[in-house]
């Protein structure tokens, strides 16, 4: 699913929407701005403008669900901010180790892919911002090497199937790297 192939907001998106927004005004009690909502049982992540809906995005979570503890290849829930974008104007495809792109290209059709469970394209980093859900020690987000970014695994996009991370298509994070910034609230339920 595309931005312009967009869901019509139904209940259950209307109570995460403001679910995540009031978690972001306890924190901050006057934002207004861009905020991403990483919707969990339904697989999409929806970026939010001013609590508009801009778009929304097919996007492969955990297969352990929702679990904020180290080693569990769970889905930290909670709200996160974007700690780090990597890989602006690198060619999609890439492959990154540590966080570094490598000058090997995956391609879907099996030349130069590689194999596994791939980093590709761009890394937006989380960073937890919940002490004792999502940061701290056991279950810190940063620390666990959570993101959202690209991957070699496509095809799964919409089901839970990553080891923690928010898989996209790799078209799909290079339109999301270049929507949003550092710092921008992450909400993940």
């Amino acid at each position: 699913m595309s931005p312009s192939h967009k869901i019509p907001p139904g209940e259950n998106l209307i109570r995460l929407i403001a679910q995540g927004r009031d978690m972001i005004l306890a924190r901050q009690a006057d934002f207004t701005g861009r905020w991403l909502l990483i919707d969990v049982f339904d697989q999409r992540l929806i970026l939010l403008q001013d609590n508009v809906i801009n778009a929304i995005w097919p996007v492969s979570t955990s297969t352990a669900g929702l679990d904020n503890r180290q080693d569990s290849g769970g889905t930290p829930p909670g709200l996160h901010n974007i700690h780090e974008k990597i890989g602006e104007g690198i060619e999609p495809g890439t492959i990154f180790e540590s966080r570094q792109p490598t000058d090997i290209l995956w391609r879907p059709d099996g030349k130069e892919s590689g194999d596994g469970d791939l980093i590709l394209t761009r890394i937006l980093t989380l960073d937890g911002l919940e002490e004792g859900v999502n940061r701290g020690p056991g279950i810190d987000s940063q620390a666990r090497y959570i993101y959202i970014h690209g991957t070699n695994h496509e095809a799964a996009i919409g089901s839970p199937e990553s080891g923690g991370c928010v898989r996209m298509t790799n078209i799909d994070i290079v339109k999301l790297f270049d929507l949003v910034e550092e710092e921008d609230p992450v909400v993940i339920i």
